[in-house]
């Protein structure tokens, strides 16, 4: 979100500085090298609805990088796997199985109501739970959802927004070349492209970008921004940037010490925003471990809600399958999504690496230690904001009290989920909203 708003402000004429806490840009579409690999800390995928990333791209003079690629879902559950996503599979699904013939039919409703649905206010106020059992009845909200939800959320699992959930299922339906093909996206060389075509363009126009400088205070003076006060890094001193103009995108969590001079009731909206962390655990092996770009995991006794087979989607090699030692082809994330107050959150990387690949020897019971070529674990620690019932009239404006100051995070996405289509599109709105402020 930052780089998009930096962007669009440098172009329309305004100096910008652009301050990046990270050693390297781009958040959590930044890279890192993976044994040779410039790959994702956490996986991202494109649909066709994210028409906001297909207007940058083309702005930007890299249309020409993305792909689209047929993929396919899978549900694991009874210690077995099954294909997903799709009304053959759901017809084929065994019966009586988990679901019966009616819980097919009312599920099949469901998700063909949900992809054509254009509006959500009438689900606002409802909680997914609740709007999941009210159309597909408790056996398939305890049977599929449930554990996702569980595994997920925790001690929020029953009071997530029913909106934000329709949202997630409309994206991927959407993201089809028929009802029965799925579709998704990605770039050429990885999000990393972007990032890189945005940092290259900021630059072209003049802004200059300041990487490993955490913005220690936002300081103001009656009643207007004045400026970012950076806090001293190692070698990197502490200094002191004045703006007639913040756009901030730090975690709504931090707001509150970041901006000491916002009024007390407006710090209180941004503290009641809970979030949760994310752990992604990434594996490079030399063998597939499913057909699939995404399995939803459904098992009582493994407590994590799906595995993303990402190679699967961007190829990074030849597909053929190697042997152990050979280079490798295949690579999977494995996402731990939960408060950072949960003990697994500060477990070693080992302990996660050995759970998460466990797991994956589950799915595919042929996978052995010497499959492992590399593994890497990423951690945030505000992966995920916590989007309850009625969660639109929580979030405070962009705009704040603090003439020349807005802020904003991923929550303000809301009802759409996190993803690059969303951060250019909040981005962009909040650098063009600078013209009238500058007046």
């Amino acid at each position: 979100m930052g780089l998009a708003a930096a962007y669009r402000a440098a172009k329309n004429g305004h100096e910008v500085d652009l301050l990046e806490a990270a050693p390297e840009p781009g958040g959590m579409a930044g890279h890192f090298d993976f044994e040779g690999l410039s790959l994702e800390r956490f996986y991202h995928f494109i649909c066709k609805t994210d028409q906001p990333t297909f207007d940058l791209m083309q702005e930007l003079g890299i249309a020409d990088k993305l792909r689209w690629r047929s993929t396919t879902m899978g549900f694991f559950s009874d210690n077995h796997l099954y294909p997903w996503g799709d009304p053959i599979a759901l017809l084929r699904f065994p019966f009586p199985g988990p679901f019966g013939f009616v819980d097919k039919l009312r599920y099949g409703l469901f998700a063909f109501l949900c992809v054509r649905r254009n509006s959500w206010p009438a689900i606002e106020h409802e909680s997914a739970r609740d709007w999941i059992v009210r159309w597909c009845g408790t056996n398939v909200y305890n049977r599929f959802w449930k554990p996702l939800f569980d595994h997920k959320f925790y001690e929020y699992a029953d009071n997530i927004s029913a909106a934000w959930i329709w949202t997630r299922i409309r994206r991927i339906g959407r993201s089809r070349k028929s009802i029965f093909q799925e579709e998704l996206g990605y770039m050429e060389g990885g999000t990393i492209t972007l990032v890189n075509a945005l940092i290259d363009a900021i630059q072209a126009h003049g802004g200059r970008i300041h990487l490993g400088q955490p913005a220690q205070q936002i300081t103001s003076e009656n009643g207007r921004v004045t400026g970012v006060q950076t806090a001293a890094r190692g070698e990197t001193p502490a200094h002191f940037y004045p703006a007639d103009a913040v756009l901030c995108t730090t975690p709504t969590p931090l707001v509150s010490a970041l901006v000491p001079d916002l009024p007390a009731d407006w710090k209180q909206r941004y503290d009641s925003i809970h979030n949760i962390g994310v752990i992604c655990v990434i594996f490079k092996l030399t063998r597939s471990v499913t057909p699939h770009f995404w399995v939803n995991v459904s098992e009582p006794d493994i407590e994590i809600p799906g595995v993303i087979e990402f190679s699967n989607l961007r190829p990074l090699g030849s597909q053929a399958v190697a042997t152990p030692g050979s280079p490798a082809n295949t690579v999977v994330y494995v996402p731990y999504y939960m408060p950072t107050t949960h003990p697994k959150f500060s477990w070693p990387d080992a302990s996660l690496i050995d759970e998460a690949f466990a797991c994956l020897q589950r799915l595919n019971p042929a996978l052995t230690r010497a499959d492992i070529v590399a593994t890497k674990v990423a951690r945030l620690r505000y992966g995920q904001p916590i989007c309850e019932p009625g969660f639109a009239s929580k979030i405070p404006p962009i705009q704040t009290p603090i003439a020349g100051l807005q802020i904003a995070d991923t929550c303000y996405y809301y009802p759409e989920d996190r993803g690059i289509a969303e951060s250019v599109r909040l981005g962009s709105g909040m650098a063009e909203a600078l013209g009238s402020l500058s007046q």
